[in-house]
């Protein structure tokens, strides 16, 4: 089950990586996402995943969801983005306009 939440989670951090806390300011993902001051800047949609993939792991441990399950198994929608990023094989001022049209 723990797979279930895997493209949420890739897609939280594909979000966190274009945000400007991360591109312009310099700070690391999770310190956007727990500092209060610096997740105040982040753009909704981030927030947004935040709380999904909270609300997808605490779903890991709903007893009423053991048969079923979480929810659909991973399909790696976000697996390449997250990789070229993840390499450093991108333009800011791209990965920035991407982020400001989903805005």
């Amino acid at each position: 089950m723990p797979s279930s939440c895997k493209d949420i989670r890739t897609g939280l951090a594909l979000c966190l990586q274009r945000s400007p806390c991360v591109l312009i300011d310099r700070h690391t993902p999770t310190e956007c996402m727990e500092n209060p001051e610096l997740r105040k800047d982040l753009p909704e949609q981030c927030l947004a995943r935040m709380r999904s993939y909270a609300q997808c792991r605490r779903g890991i441990f709903d007893m009423r969801k053991r048969f079923r399950g979480n929810g659909p198994l991973s399909t790696g929608v976000y697996d390449e983005d997250f990789e070229r990023i993840s390499k450093g094989e991108f333009d800011p001022k791209t990965e920035l306009d991407k982020v400001s049209k989903l805005l």
